[in-house]
């Protein structure tokens, strides 16, 4: 009995001192108060950030928007409404009206340009297709993301399943601009892109969730659910810039993520639960992106600074970093009567390695720097027709003209104005001249934004020669007034097939 006891002794003497590496007897470390653990496990990155976003999504549907911003979301309701009607009649427009049409299901939401009427996702589906189809939808260029052409067509599906108002539909927009650009910012364009996802699939199934979600009036933890939900439909691998039609492309940009988000929304509508946050514990979806993550940001200037202001109208139907380039071009051709005939070469620079490689000698016509150039020496602008035609890629013409362009990157362009979207057109003429042009910021972008009056051009010229003059000119003015608008579906007869 005396050996038990002294060996209890001991066992007890250790466990409240210890032993250091000698065998002497050391204080033991305090156990840690539970409180103290707490917060270190609170302290985690993106810790607290989903609730924070689903909170502002939960009540943004009620948020009382500054007047510039519910003006700069009519902009690009209109913007991509006009991309969608264009796109109708491109081969993604072709393609998506008649695969809605075989889907069937209950009558929901409009298919613009067309006569069908299917469910929400079908009709976010196929009108994402065709907002995506000719390039004219607008884009964010800090996220890397084009969000109107998927969080409009989310946003307008729903709102029409749910007979919701003119200005539940523009806020639950706004939402979605807010959270989609921001979702990429947060993980980050390089980091998102150094591991094969698309950053404009990503921003924009999350953009279309949040809109959606907006219209549906769900509480912060049934849209915690949605933003899971649409975490496990994130894709968008990068080989689609192999496609030759712009089919793909649209997919991925547009329709995949306007039907992932619609998708989400509409599950935790119908009771489906999951995961409340998607940013903590056990293999959730931040750990592959981290360190270079900044989670934070994702709510950073949340209800005071909104994105919509940040998105870039197109002022031409071709990829963003075309625009300027072509802006330039135009340029020099006006102030010196260039032509085919007196241009030896044409020498673009741009600010970022990213922007050159994305549209250098392109396989589609809309997303080909070397063609655009030609086509715009040509034409003396850059018509809609000429963006788009594969007929006038083989041109001989234009062949000639685009072996003599050539493509540099030249990043202290940054150092004059903190923008990739500038370039630096040279022309070289047949006489000796050296003419140069530098675009800083396109007329559309948000440092240079339309107005009222250009938007209406722009958008004239693209829905006009489909839906015709009056039902245009009706769209239009029952864009600008939304507030008015006491169901969405008024929209359906302006927006339809004849």
């Amino acid at each position: 009995m005396k050996r038990v006891a002294i060996a209890f002794l001991a066992l007890y003497f250790i466990s409240c001192y210890g032993l250091d590496h000698s065998g002497a007897a050391e204080p033991a470390t305090p156990a840690k108060p539970k409180g103290e653990q707490e917060m270190k496990k609170q302290a985690r990155p993106g810790s607290g950030v989903i609730s924070e976003v689903s909170a502002y999504i939960s009540r943004s549907g009620d948020a009382n928007l500054p007047p510039e911003v519910v003006r700069k979301a009519k902009h690009h309701i209109l913007d991509t409404l006009a991309a969608i009607v264009s796109g109708s009649e491109m081969k993604a427009g072709k393609v998506a009206i008649p695969f809605a049409r075989s889907q069937g299901g209950v009558e929901e939401a409009q298919v613009i340009n067309s006569k069908v009427v299917t469910s929400a996702i079908n009709a976010a589906f196929a009108n994402a297709m065709m907002a995506h189809a000719d390039e004219t939808d607008d884009s964010h260029e800090k996220s890397l993301t084009h969000p109107g052409c998927a969080v409009v067509p989310a946003a307008l599906a729903v709102a029409e399943r749910e007979g919701a108002d003119g200005m539940r539909f523009l806020k639950a927009v706004v939402a979605g601009y807010d959270v989609g650009p921001r979702f990429t910012m947060a993980i980050g364009v390089d980091n998102l892109r150094n591991k094969g996802r698309s950053s404009h699939a990503t921003g924009g199934n999350f953009g279309a969730a949040a809109a959606a979600a907006s219209v549906l009036k769900l509480d912060p933890k049934q849209v915690s659910y949605v933003l899971d939900y649409a975490s496990n439909q994130s894709a968008g691998a990068l080989h689609y810039v192999q496609d030759e039609d712009h089919v793909e492309k649209a997919f991925v940009f547009a329709g995949m993520p306007a039907l992932s988000g619609t998708t989400a929304a509409l599950l935790v509508r119908s009771g489906f639960t999951g995961v409340a946050d998607i940013f903590t514990g056990s293999r959730n979806f931040l750990e592959p992106f981290l360190p270079e993550a900044k989670p934070e940001r994702w709510i950073e200037g949340q209800g005071k600074q909104y994105e919509v202001m940040s998105t870039n109208i197109k002022k031409f139907a071709v990829g963003s970093p075309i625009q300027a380039p072509v802006d330039a071009l135009i340029l020099l051709i006006k102030k010196h009567q260039l032509t085919p005939a007196n241009v030896q070469t044409i020498a673009v620079r741009f600010a970022d390695e990213r922007s050159a490689t994305t549209v250098n000698d392109r396989d589609m016509p809309d997303v080909n720097l070397q063609y655009s150039l030609a086509m715009t020496l040509i034409e003396g602008d850059l018509s809609f027709e000429a963006s788009h035609s594969s007929a006038h890629m083989k041109d001989p013409a234009v062949l000639d003209i685009k072996k003599r362009v050539s493509i540099s990157v030249d990043p202290g362009l940054l150092k004059i104005v903190k923008t990739e979207r500038q370039a630096v057109v040279e022309v070289t003429t047949n006489d000796g001249r050296k003419l140069t042009e530098h675009v800083f910021n396109v007329r559309g972008t948000s440092e240079n934004p339309l107005t009222n009056e250009e938007v209406e051009k722009k958008c004239r010229e693209l829905m006009a020669p489909v839906l015709g003059k009056e039902r245009t000119d009706a769209l239009i003015d029952t864009i600008w007034n939304l507030e008015r608008v006491k169901d969405v579906r008024e929209l359906r007869p302006l927006l339809s097939a004849r």
